[in-house]
């Protein structure tokens, strides 16, 4: 067996291992150095660090401190990486800290982080996922099981001072821009949670001070949640300190293509992943590399039968956007889910099944002025009953008897 790098004890806080960070900085001291060629494992935590709990109230998912996220397992140094150089990761293998066979998902309020369809459910909301070995299932949102497929939400290198002075003057400028909008339009640094392993004394004050949130993902990888980084996926990083300093975390056990629901995919209690490291030399000019690059996982949840649900750049008010995907991807979510409430489901429930289940977002079309035309893939195999349309009519086969908690704001 390879050697487990970084460990972690969930029933302790985040804030108390130095092998965890919660905010990019160049100057987050290396956890732990490796060979090139080397694997071994690393654990993680959940990316609130513990904060939601398994049980039957969303109010933990009301008063979660997002000013926390995410925690991450790392910075590892890779002797011999130096900025330009690309990081080569191999996911060999991936799995659940054992006796911590759950994750959870959920809807931040408003007020609190938001999310992609926070106008339509603004208040606090949580479903609990247990694992059946590669399968999954909810106390909260029953008549649907299907096969996870698990990967980390969040993984990606450290930046150098340059481009993380890019990131906190960019996000800045769009904040200034609607400096009182709830949700906000990006997070600053905010030194009075960052968590940043191993650095004390005044300059863990200076890079507190500094350091950029984890919520986005960037031109180093970071919080892309792109659910096919599974096992045997390849990603190529680009490295901008020596070292790389490459950190993971935000755990998923399943997740929906653009995981809208933000609180988000089923986010693992307690996972692992097997991953082995190498090096390109000078591999950013070589390729033109920009942002990573990644060869998915070879592994898929084998459903193949779909219901496709379209959205157009038209809001929910009739107003006409141009050429907006994101628009258009909103719409085909909501067709989905008011779809879906035919069939006895809650549009709460509807949504967190399109936020776990491996549901497929596709653009279809980006040229046809003034629409955009997104898509949404629902697997009809996932449900314990057919949702098929068909001349009968839709037929209830939930009868409202249980949904997901919900917190009222404060």
């Amino acid at each position: 067996m390879p050697d487990t790098l970084i460990s972690v004890d969930l029933s302790r806080p985040a804030t108390e291992n130095e092998m965890l960070h919660n905010r990019w900085h160049p100057d987050i001291p290396i956890a732990v150095w490796v060979e090139p060629g080397a694997d071994f494992l690393v654990e993680t935590v959940d990316w609130t660090g513990g904060a939601i709990k398994n049980d039957d109230s969303a109010e933990d998912i009301r008063d979660v401190d997002l000013s926390t996220v995410h925690y991450l397992s790392g910075p590892i140094g890779v002797k011999g990486a130096k900025p330009g150089d690309l990081l080569v990761v191999d996911i060999l293998d991936a799995g659940t800290l054992k006796g911590h066979e759950w994750g959870f998902n959920g809807f931040f309020s408003k007020k609190n982080g938001g999310g992609f369809l926070t106008d339509h459910f603004p208040l606090a909301q949580k479903s609990v996922w247990h694992y059946e070995g590669l399968f999954t299932r909810s106390r909260h949102v029953p008549g649907v099981g299907f096969a996870g497929l698990i990967h980390p939400g969040l993984i990606g290198t450290l930046p150098d001072k340059n481009l993380l002075d890019k990131w906190n003057t960019r996000e800045q400028a769009l904040i200034d821009t609607d400096p009182g909008r709830v949700p906000p339009l990006a997070n600053p640094p905010f030194a009075a949670t960052a968590h940043l392993g191993k650095l004390t004394g005044a300059d863990r004050d200076r890079v507190a001070a500094e350091g950029a949130r984890t919520v986005p993902p960037r031109e180093h990888g970071g919080n892309c949640d792109i659910k096919d980084l599974s096992r045997g996926s390849k990603i190529f990083f680009p490295v901008y300190v020596d070292g790389a300093g490459l950190s993971m975390g935000d755990m998923h056990f399943s997740q929906g293509d653009g995981e809208i629901t933000f609180c988000g995919a089923i986010e693992m209690f307690g996972a692992w992943l097997h991953i082995r490291v190498n090096i390109i030399k000078d591999g950013m000019a070589l390729y033109g590399i920009k942002n990573p690059i990644f060869k998915p996982s070879p592994i898929t949840p084998n459903y193949n039968d779909y219901l496709i649900f379209e959205g157009i750049s038209v809001d929910e008010a009739g107003t006409q956007h141009y050429l907006d995907a994101n628009v258009a991807y909103r719409q085909a979510c909501l067709n989905a889910i008011a779809y879906l409430t035919k069939f006895g489901y809650s549009p709460a429930q509807a949504h967190s099944i399109l936020g776990v289940a491996p549901v497929q977002g596709h653009l279809s079309g980006v040229v046809d002025i003034p629409n955009s035309c997104a898509t949404l893939w629902l697997p009809t195999q996932i449900f314990d009953f057919d949702i098929s349309p068909s001349a009968a009519g839709p037929q209830k086969y939930l009868d409202g008897s249980v949904d997901m908690p919900i917190a009222q704001d404060l």
